[in-house]
């Protein structure tokens, strides 16, 4: 089974500084048919403007994922990080049993776009932790490239969670396929471009959830980015 979640039918939160859109239901926006896929509890596409960002504020018990998409998003937490997370860094946070932390986007006249995930721990209460990592281009150009893991195979990020994360960088007749093991879920997420996914063309934006399905393949695409869940159901 293969449900499409198209772009415009999203919840949308406009702050003036914060342009967000949410695929499942989060703050202000509910949708009883759209609380989440799997383990997967939020993917959140946020746009900062310059010299603005989310203060301080705290999470438990999630992990944590941002992937900037361009621009630069400046992270500060309790555990005492302090980083700048570019284009092509994927970056982890444990909440565990609580952690605070506040995300800006310094720069004086760009806006920062960037997809923030949720994913459920597997176990409640861990110690908070943070993980950043660099995946170039021509890692994922053509592939599927791990960026989180449970076990941190092939140099991806460690995630508390039941579930994998591959980024792909595809155009014209590169395909990328990943095969699903039995009462696994998945998600495609499209950054940028056009591909399809078993067949069915997104844009950039759309989604497509997968459930029953022996394998997932990406295809016909037109300078396309996606994100790729492998999720417990």
């Amino acid at each position: 089974m293969l449900t499409l979640r198209k772009s415009h039918e999203r919840g949308h939160a406009d702050h003036g500084w914060l342009k967000s859109q949410h695929t499942f239901s989060f703050a202000d926006y509910h949708d009883p048919a759209w609380m989440g896929w799997g383990n997967l509890r939020v993917i959140n596409e946020d746009r900062i403007a310059a010299g603005m960002g989310f203060g301080e504020h705290g999470h438990r018990d999630m992990e944590i994922i941002s992937y900037v998409v361009s621009g630069s998003l400046a992270h500060r937490d309790s555990m005492g990080n302090g980083t700048s997370i570019p284009p092509g860094d994927v970056q982890r946070m444990s909440a565990g049993r609580g952690v605070r932390h506040s995300e800006f986007n310094h720069a004086p006249d760009a806006t920062t776009h960037f997809f923030q995930i949720w994913i459920q721990s597997h176990t409640r209460a861990i110690a908070p932790g943070y993980e950043q990592k660099t995946f170039a281009d021509a890692d994922k150009q053509g592939r599927l490239r791990l960026v989180a893991s449970p076990d941190g195979a092939e140099g991806s990020v460690t995630v508390h969670a039941d579930a994998r994360i591959y980024a792909t960088l595809l155009t014209g007749a590169e395909q990328a396929s990943l095969p699903l093991a039995p009462g696994r879920k998945a998600w495609v997420q499209v950054v940028r471009g056009t591909l399809s996914v078993n067949g069915q063309a997104l844009q950039a934006g759309d989604a497509a959830a997968l459930a029953d399905e022996a394998q997932l393949t990406l295809s016909d695409a037109t300078d396309a980015e996606a994100l790729v869940f492998d999720l417990a159901a």
